[in-house]
């Protein structure tokens, strides 16, 4: 039992830590604290199910910003609706540095610089795979918390 409660408490202090470090590093801000906030017993997969939806979004949206941008003439007007709506999603989550990607690539939208929507877009997608890669690890740690019978430490 000593050795089960020690494995738990492990767990929890790597969820703190990577929590801490995602903060830190500037991948997530207070949204994501915001969103976590509105999580209760009644709707315990509340996040995870909230960033699931981010993530499928902007899967399409990075698509059709690549498509877009392919183009032979480029309709700037449609890549800055796709980089606003991928904004606010992302924004919404709390995943701050896409957020500021996207406000990269709006001014590059805004001067009809190709070369620079496509550099801008490239480290978008870069960001978006590690936010999404990272994110995936803090709720891979969140489940085998629960899983052990552990709860989830409140963070601050």
């Amino acid at each position: 039992m000593f050795s089960f409660r020690m494995d738990v408490i492990r767990l929890q202090q790597r969820l703190i830590q990577l929590t801490n470090s995602l903060f830190q590093e500037g991948f997530l801000d207070e949204q994501f604290t915001q969103l976590q906030q509105l999580q209760d017993d009644s709707n315990p997969d509340f996040v995870t199910e909230v960033v699931v939806l981010f993530f499928e979004d902007s899967e399409k949206l990075l698509h059709n910003l690549a498509n877009a941008l392919d183009k032979e003439v480029v309709d700037y007007k449609k890549i800055d609706a796709h980089v606003h709506q991928f904004k606010g999603s992302s924004s919404s989550v709390g995943a701050q540095r896409v957020k500021n990607l996207c406000i990269a690539l709006r001014t590059f939208c805004n001067d009809n610089n190709r070369a620079g929507c496509i550099q801008c877009l490239q480290q978008l997608k870069e960001e978006y795979y590690l936010f999404k890669d990272k994110l995936q690890d803090l709720f891979h740690l969140e489940q085998q918390i629960l899983s052990a019978g552990g709860t989830l430490p409140m963070m601050e």
